[in-house]
């Protein structure tokens, strides 16, 4: 592709919805499922994209190889039931996969490999009606981000006017690079204007995810789910979240384990900030360096944190700073490493109307003045 644009453009007329009744004719008859297999696109203009589609329904791309382009498939305006499936979207300038302020409505990418595009992997910009349905699974999702270009992620989600929801990242490996501004394998981004956040109701499952600053950066968001994954090398955060509600991180595995390169360096942690209404069980979080602590809870609400194991974290397990009806229990917390001297397993420093039970320390607690009932701990050490 030579010249500017896209090397494939589909236009369709389809206004609807992906409901039968919202038909008209001629879009059954003439426009729909258009469909591009077993093509490769080089792109060898600056503003070269591969293929871009509009107003199509049911579009289908597979084994499309997109290389040296702008972007790779690019969404635009409105189109329903889309599958990328089998697709090579490698080492673009842009973005491999953009939906563009697009109103779009059942999307499936599958098995593809999305890898070394300047300014992002999956990028989805909501448009007004917003995007919904949107499943990205079993993809290998890789070093999406230009180290010498603005922040970006390997899968970026950002509500702006008509909010995205209803999705799933489930079974992908998501990772590189940490040398890159601010990078992220998957970051939500939803807005902060009216009473609720507009970036709502997924599910993080079965992931691999590394070799980022933060592996899962969630802001403004509502009914997430994380469960299943296997994190290290965060060299930020594994997980941040911030001004987010009805959010479950259930068992993940976060660890640093010494035979990858650099693993000295990255901080990692959980941080949770402004948030309300979350559930936190059955994590390992392990060798936090760097931080205030392996878990951190800043200015949060109504947490129920239970039967989590959290080992060798500097600063302290878990610290707990302005907190209110916030439940520790059930929790195994210890610093066994040789060097460790007078550890702080737990360590709460303003808050009311909180519950520290049951739990299994391995280091000293420090609770501030009625800021919490403490009952049946095994202090250890």
């Amino acid at each position: 592709m030579a010249g500017a644009g896209p090397a494939l453009k589909f236009i369709g007329t389809h206004e609807g919805t992906a409901g039968p009744s919202t038909f008209k004719e001629n879009v059954w008859r003439n426009q729909r499922m258009p469909t591009v297999d077993g093509l490769e696109i080089i792109g060898e203009h600056p503003e070269a994209v591969g293929i871009e589609v509009t107003g199509t329904m049911q579009a289908t791309f597979t084994r499309v190889f997109v290389h040296r382009a702008l972007h790779g498939i690019h969404l635009t305006k409105r189109n329903r039931n889309v599958i990328i499936s089998e697709c090579h979207l490698y080492h673009n300038r842009g973005i491999g996969i953009f939906l563009d302020r697009v109103n779009l409505h059942q999307i499936n990418i599958t098995n593809c490999h999305i890898s070394y595009n300047g300014a992002g992997g999956i990028v989805v910009h909501s448009g007004p009606g917003g995007v919904r349905n949107l499943q990205i699974c079993g993809c290998d999702i890789e070093g999406n981000m230009d180290p010498d270009g603005p922040p970006t992620a390997n899968v970026l989600i950002e509500g702006f006017s008509g909010g995205v929801g209803e999705g799933t990242i489930v079974g992908c490996t998501l990772q590189h690079t940490h040398n890159a501004p601010n990078s992220a394998n998957i970051r939500f981004i939803g807005s902060a204007e009216g009473n609720e956040p507009n970036v709502k109701n997924f599910t993080i499952a079965d992931n691999v995810l590394s070799d980022v600053s933060v592996n899962i950066d969630l802001q403004y968001a509502r009914g997430v789910t994380i469960m299943g994954n296997t994190m290290w090398r965060g060299y930020s955060r594994d997980i941040l979240v911030e001004n987010s509600s009805n959010i479950i991180v259930g068992p993940n595995i976060f660890d640093r384990n010494p035979s990858y390169n650099g693993a000295s360096e990255n901080k990692r942690g959980i941080l949770f900030r402004d948030c309300t209404d979350c559930i936190l069980s059955g994590m390992q979080i392990k060798d936090v360096f760097h931080k205030r602590g392996g878990l951190v809870l800043e200015r949060c609400r109504r947490f129920n944190i239970t039967y989590c194991s959290i080992y060798n974290c500097e600063g302290c397990g878990i610290l707990l700073d302005d907190i209110e009806h916030v439940r520790v229990s059930d929790c195994i917390i210890l610093d066994y490493r040789p060097e460790a001297k007078n550890p702080i397993a737990l360590r709460l420093i303003k808050g009311k109307n909180n519950m520290i039970v049951g739990n299994l320390f391995g280091g000293k607690v420090e609770i501030a003045p009625r800021s919490a009932h403490i009952e049946d701990n095994y202090y250890g050490y």
